[in-house]
Protein backbone atom coordinates (compact mmCIF):
# COMPACT_ATOMS: atom_id res chain seq x y z
CA UNK A 1 0.00 0.00 0.00
CA UNK A 2 1.36 3.38 -0.93
CA UNK A 3 1.67 6.35 1.34
CA UNK A 4 -1.03 8.14 -0.57
CA UNK A 5 -3.57 5.29 -0.16
CA UNK A 6 -2.67 5.00 3.52
CA UNK A 7 -3.24 8.75 3.99
CA UNK A 8 -6.64 8.47 2.29
CA UNK A 9 -7.68 5.54 4.52
CA UNK A 10 -6.63 7.38 7.66
CA UNK A 11 -8.39 10.62 6.68
CA UNK A 12 -11.61 8.91 5.55
CA UNK A 13 -13.05 8.38 9.13
CA UNK A 14 -12.20 11.99 9.98
CA UNK A 15 -14.04 13.22 6.91
CA UNK A 16 -17.10 11.09 7.69
CA UNK A 17 -17.19 12.36 11.29
CA UNK A 18 -17.20 15.92 10.01
CA UNK A 19 -20.42 15.21 8.06
CA UNK A 20 -22.52 14.78 11.23
CA UNK A 21 -24.52 17.82 12.32
CA UNK A 22 -23.24 19.68 15.39
CA UNK A 23 -24.83 19.19 18.82
CA UNK A 24 -27.44 21.73 19.76
CA UNK A 25 -25.88 24.81 21.31
CA UNK A 26 -28.75 25.50 23.67
CA UNK A 27 -30.24 23.16 26.26
CA UNK A 28 -33.77 23.81 24.99
CA UNK A 29 -32.73 22.39 21.65
CA UNK A 30 -31.72 19.06 23.15
CA UNK A 31 -34.70 18.03 25.28
CA UNK A 32 -37.48 19.30 27.47
CA UNK A 33 -36.43 20.10 31.03
CA UNK A 34 -37.33 17.40 33.56
CA UNK A 35 -40.71 17.67 35.27
CA UNK A 36 -39.92 18.18 38.96
CA UNK A 37 -43.56 17.42 39.87
CA UNK A 38 -42.93 13.71 39.16
CA UNK A 39 -40.17 13.30 41.75
CA UNK A 40 -40.84 11.65 45.11
CA UNK A 41 -41.27 13.73 48.25
CA UNK A 42 -38.41 14.18 50.67
CA UNK A 43 -37.84 11.11 52.89
CA UNK A 44 -39.44 11.19 56.32
CA UNK A 45 -37.47 10.44 59.47
CA UNK A 46 -38.05 7.24 61.39
CA UNK A 47 -40.60 7.80 64.15
CA UNK A 48 -39.71 7.37 67.82
CA UNK A 49 -41.72 4.37 68.98
CA UNK A 50 -40.52 4.29 72.58
CA UNK A 51 -43.57 3.46 74.68
CA UNK A 52 -45.69 2.44 71.65
CA UNK A 53 -48.14 -0.43 72.18
CA UNK A 54 -50.69 -2.44 70.24
CA UNK A 55 -54.29 -1.62 71.18
CA UNK A 56 -57.66 -2.88 69.93
CA UNK A 57 -59.48 -0.64 67.49
CA UNK A 58 -63.19 0.09 67.49
CA UNK A 59 -63.25 -2.06 64.33
CA UNK A 60 -63.33 -5.79 65.18
CA UNK A 61 -60.20 -7.82 64.37
CA UNK A 62 -58.06 -4.68 63.98
CA UNK A 63 -55.15 -3.43 66.08
CA UNK A 64 -53.63 0.05 66.17
CA UNK A 65 -49.99 0.60 67.06
CA UNK A 66 -48.75 3.80 68.61
CA UNK A 67 -48.01 5.83 71.69
CA UNK A 68 -51.15 6.15 73.86
CA UNK A 69 -52.83 9.52 73.39
CA UNK A 70 -51.09 10.20 70.03
CA UNK A 71 -51.92 9.45 66.40
CA UNK A 72 -51.36 5.76 65.50
CA UNK A 73 -48.20 4.81 63.64
CA UNK A 74 -49.44 1.54 62.12
CA UNK A 75 -52.36 -0.87 62.07
CA UNK A 76 -53.07 -4.48 61.19
CA UNK A 77 -56.52 -5.78 60.34
CA UNK A 78 -58.04 -9.12 59.48
CA UNK A 79 -59.97 -9.18 56.18
CA UNK A 80 -61.97 -12.38 55.99
CA UNK A 81 -64.26 -11.44 53.14
CA UNK A 82 -67.95 -12.06 52.78
CA UNK A 83 -69.25 -15.58 53.10
CA UNK A 84 -69.60 -17.23 49.71
CA UNK A 85 -67.13 -14.93 47.93
CA UNK A 86 -63.92 -16.06 46.33
CA UNK A 87 -61.81 -13.38 48.03
CA UNK A 88 -58.85 -14.79 49.92
CA UNK A 89 -58.59 -13.94 53.63
CA UNK A 90 -55.81 -11.41 54.27
CA UNK A 91 -54.06 -9.39 56.90
CA UNK A 92 -53.95 -5.72 55.91
CA UNK A 93 -50.97 -3.71 57.12
CA UNK A 94 -51.25 0.08 57.26
CA UNK A 95 -48.32 2.41 57.89
CA UNK A 96 -49.67 5.83 58.81
CA UNK A 97 -46.99 7.81 56.98
CA UNK A 98 -47.43 10.24 54.11
CA UNK A 99 -47.15 8.64 50.68
CA UNK A 100 -47.11 10.22 47.24
CA UNK A 101 -50.20 9.60 45.11
CA UNK A 102 -49.62 6.59 42.86
CA UNK A 103 -46.50 5.48 44.78
CA UNK A 104 -45.63 1.82 45.26
CA UNK A 105 -42.91 0.22 47.37
CA UNK A 106 -41.82 -2.91 49.19
CA UNK A 107 -42.45 -2.87 52.93
CA UNK A 108 -39.85 -4.84 54.87
CA UNK A 109 -40.64 -6.77 58.06
CA UNK A 110 -37.51 -7.89 59.90
CA UNK A 111 -37.75 -9.71 63.17
CA UNK A 112 -38.44 -12.98 64.96
CA UNK A 113 -35.96 -14.75 62.69
CA UNK A 114 -37.64 -13.53 59.47
CA UNK A 115 -36.89 -11.04 56.72
CA UNK A 116 -40.03 -10.54 54.67
CA UNK A 117 -41.09 -8.07 51.98
CA UNK A 118 -44.54 -7.25 50.75
CA UNK A 119 -45.82 -4.80 48.18
CA UNK A 120 -47.55 -1.68 49.49
CA UNK A 121 -49.08 1.27 47.70
CA UNK A 122 -50.32 4.75 48.42
CA UNK A 123 -53.99 4.58 49.43
CA UNK A 124 -56.23 7.60 49.98
CA UNK A 125 -57.85 7.30 53.40
CA UNK A 126 -59.94 10.44 52.90
CA UNK A 127 -57.43 12.79 54.51
CA UNK A 128 -54.09 11.82 52.95
CA UNK A 129 -52.30 9.11 51.00
CA UNK A 130 -50.81 6.48 53.33
CA UNK A 131 -49.06 3.14 52.81
CA UNK A 132 -51.14 -0.07 52.75
CA UNK A 133 -50.65 -3.63 51.66
CA UNK A 134 -52.14 -7.05 52.35
CA UNK A 135 -50.67 -10.48 53.00
CA UNK A 136 -52.68 -13.68 52.46
CA UNK A 137 -53.63 -15.04 55.87
CA UNK A 138 -52.08 -18.41 55.00
CA UNK A 139 -48.69 -16.83 54.15
CA UNK A 140 -45.63 -17.75 56.18
CA UNK A 141 -44.58 -14.09 55.87
CA UNK A 142 -46.88 -13.38 58.82
CA UNK A 143 -44.52 -15.37 61.06
CA UNK A 144 -42.43 -12.19 61.33
CA UNK A 145 -45.31 -10.72 63.38
CA UNK A 146 -46.20 -13.80 65.46
CA UNK A 147 -43.00 -14.13 67.48
CA UNK A 148 -42.33 -12.70 70.90
CA UNK A 149 -39.61 -10.26 69.85
CA UNK A 150 -39.77 -6.80 68.33
CA UNK A 151 -39.99 -6.23 64.58
CA UNK A 152 -38.62 -3.52 62.31
CA UNK A 153 -41.17 -2.29 59.75
CA UNK A 154 -39.55 -0.23 56.96
CA UNK A 155 -41.12 1.59 54.03
CA UNK A 156 -38.69 3.43 51.73
CA UNK A 157 -39.09 7.14 52.30
CA UNK A 158 -41.20 6.64 55.45
CA UNK A 159 -38.41 5.46 57.74
CA UNK A 160 -38.18 2.44 59.99
CA UNK A 161 -40.82 1.87 62.63
CA UNK A 162 -39.85 -0.29 65.62
CA UNK A 163 -42.75 -2.57 66.53
CA UNK A 164 -42.17 -3.34 70.19
CA UNK A 165 -42.51 -6.93 71.34
CA UNK A 166 -46.11 -7.97 71.97
CA UNK A 167 -48.36 -11.01 71.78
CA UNK A 168 -51.23 -8.89 70.37
CA UNK A 169 -50.33 -9.30 66.65
CA UNK A 170 -50.01 -13.08 67.09
CA UNK A 171 -53.33 -13.24 68.92
CA UNK A 172 -55.05 -11.20 66.17
CA UNK A 173 -53.63 -13.42 63.41
CA UNK A 174 -54.69 -16.59 65.27
CA UNK A 175 -58.19 -15.15 65.88
CA UNK A 176 -58.47 -14.28 62.21
CA UNK A 177 -57.39 -17.77 61.11
CA UNK A 178 -59.86 -19.31 63.58
CA UNK A 179 -62.68 -17.14 62.20
CA UNK A 180 -61.81 -18.29 58.66
CA UNK A 181 -61.87 -21.96 59.72
CA UNK A 182 -65.23 -21.50 61.44
CA UNK A 183 -66.63 -19.76 58.38
CA UNK A 184 -65.46 -22.58 56.07
CA UNK A 185 -67.06 -25.20 58.39
CA UNK A 186 -70.39 -23.35 58.42
CA UNK A 187 -72.82 -25.42 56.30
CA UNK A 188 -74.28 -22.20 54.82
CA UNK A 189 -70.87 -21.25 53.37
CA UNK A 190 -70.98 -24.11 50.86
CA UNK A 191 -74.20 -22.90 49.29
CA UNK A 192 -73.64 -21.53 45.86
Amino acid sequence: MTRRSLAILVSLPLALAACQPPAADRYEGRADPPDTQSYASEPQPSPDAEGAVWAPSTTPLRLLYGIPGQQPLAAIACEIGEQGTASEPKLRITRFARADEGAQALLALVGNGHKERLPVEAVDNGRAFIWEGAIPLASEKLDALTGLRGVQLTVPGAGTLALNASEAPRDLIESCRLAVRKQSQDPGSNAG
